[in-house]
């Protein structure tokens, strides 16, 4: 990312600064964080005023600081952040500080009351993370090589798929041909749900071993340049029978109505809708508990979300999952998940996966 990219995220920030009733913002969350420096350590407060950038961190950050952020000003501060804050917010004359809510502890917001008792703290939700629903190009480039990598580590593993394999070797396989590929992280804990354990959504690789007729499904992510990918496939060991083939045919066609779905100007809801009906139509609609999707970037979820309580409204340059799933307890389930950018068009799919039931073992 250029200095200028920077640059504009804090003007950005910085236009809602009137609706928001404030004169100055704090976070030292990390994708946040990032999103508007630069700076990819583990620790740091970014202040923005309306005339000043800095950026906090301890002696273990500060050249890297100085490096990545370069439209910042560091202050190396000591022990404890709150003298080096408290004199950055009264050299900028802040008077209504913006901070995360939902990013904070009641503990974290006495001990800051009590440093800057004459700032007023005014709760502020969303002020980066809406910005960052929207990704540029070079954001997007980022994410679509993430799955381009998760698509080509998937390809690899998926003939080691047979009865008598493990879930967690899967899972482990996975990550190591990933890492060894350059990717620094997964995204999250990967998902190898095989026979009636593929009816969790979110069941994490186990000790289970594969059997013959299984469904097996498959939701792994990986980290490229700091933005994320997430893919999910389900396959099936041995010769599908003829309910699993129903099943998985209906959730292909809800993905595929809810991909058609999605354009400029739609929302969340009705996007979810429009999958959700298909499965509901075919007497599963109890069996599809979750949204049917969210968006992917700095944080594997974020905003905007798919969902039947989401009134966003989409715009060209989000990205978003669209994955439609239907699970039975005691049998098993089928998700397919694809990672999509809304365009003035329609929609850009950054996967490039065969969704046709993939017969193993």
């Amino acid at each position: 990312m250029s200095e200028t990219v920077f640059a504009r995220r804090l003007e950005a920030l910085r236009a809602r600064f009137e609706d928001l009733d404030i004169d100055g913002f704090l976070t030292f969350h990390g994708p946040n964080r990032r999103y508007l420096s630069g700076f990819t350590g583990s620790a740091g407060y970014v202040l923005v005023t309306a005339r000043h950038a800095v950026l906090l961190t301890d002696s273990r950050y500060t050249e890297q600081a100085r490096q990545q952020a370069p439209d910042f000003e560091v202050i190396q501060h000591g022990d404890e952040v709150w003298d080096a804050l408290s004199q950055q917010v009264r050299r900028a004359g802040v008077k209504h500080l913006g901070f995360e809510p939902d990013r904070v502890s009641v503990d974290w917001l006495g001990r800051a009351g009590g440093h800057l008792g004459d700032v007023t703290w005014v709760a502020v939700l969303g002020a980066v993370e809406d910005l960052r629903m929207i990704k540029d190009e070079d954001e997007i480039a980022a994410i679509a090589r993430a799955q381009a990598l998760t698509e080509q580590v998937l390809a690899e593993v998926l003939p080691m798929v047979r009865p008598g394999v493990r879930e967690i070797e899967l899972a482990v396989e996975l990550e190591f041909r990933m890492r060894r590929r350059g990717a620094p992280a997964a995204a999250f804990d990967f998902i190898v749900a095989s026979g009636p354990r593929s009816a969790l959504p979110h069941g994490v690789a186990s000790e289970r071993a594969i059997q013959p007729g299984d469904l097996v499904t498959f939701d792994i992510g990986c980290v490229v340049d700091g933005y994320c990918s997430d893919l999910t496939r389900t396959v099936v060991v041995g010769e599908p029978d003829q309910r699993q083939r129903e099943i998985y045919d209906l959730v292909r066609r809800a993905q595929e109505t809810g991909l058609a779905a999605l354009r400029p100007g739609r929302t969340g809801r009705e996007v979810d809708a429009a999958a959700r009906d298909v499965i509901a139509a075919a007497g599963y609609g109890d069996n599809f508990g979750h949204s049917l999707g969210h968006g992917v970037g700095l944080e594997v979820h974020e905003g905007p979300r798919l969902s039947r309580r989401s009134h966003t409204v989409l715009q060209p340059g989000m990205v978003v999952t669209v994955e439609p799933g239907v699970y039975i307890p005691g049998w098993g389930g089928v998700r397919i998940e694809d990672l999509v950018v809304v365009r003035p068009e329609g929609y850009q799919n950054l996967t490039s996966m065969a969704k046709d039931l993939l017969v193993l073992g």
